[in-house]
């Protein structure tokens, strides 16, 4: 297999499990991959301001206003004016938005660990494991 064939049918192979996970969670299917996304961020920082959020999924303001929007009306999200600055406001996940974001991610987990054990022997596992690292470095390359 030639460099750009394994190119091709890595990205091929990543976006499919991308997509097939997502379906893998009936209670995410109302939610965009990007809308999760956010959600795990305000998971792990508590609190962001909708122009750190929108940095950090690399999209626009604008577009990050929309999804703020939209899981403000599913009640997953509060915005928070801040007392010394009436101009910034914070984000932060509502306990529903937590409980939401953490059965999503339980649902797609228990999927992913059944489809393993069901299809890869335990060298295959093994190979699965070693593969995060790179992934991981692929992920965070700018």
């Amino acid at each position: 297999m030639d460099n750009h064939q394994y190119i091709s049918q890595l990205r091929t192979t990543i976006t499919r499990l991308v997509k097939k996970l997502r379906k893998e969670s009936a209670t995410g299917q109302h939610i965009s991959l990007t809308e999760r996304s956010t959600m795990a961020l305000l998971y792990q920082h508590k609190a962001l301001q909708p122009g750190d959020l929108a940095a950090m999924e690399k999209i626009t303001n604008q577009s990050m206003s929309q999804i703020l929007n939209h899981l403000l009306q599913l009640e997953y999200i509060t915005r928070t004016t801040m007392p010394n600055d009436k101009r910034k406001i914070m984000i932060a996940l509502t306990t529903e938005g937590e409980r939401i974001l953490l059965q999503v991610r339980n649902e797609i987990d228990e999927w992913l660990a059944r489809a393993i054990e069901a299809t890869c022997s335990k060298n295959e596992q093994e190979l699965l494991i070693r593969a995060i690292i790179p992934l991981t470095k692929i992920i965070d390359f700018e």
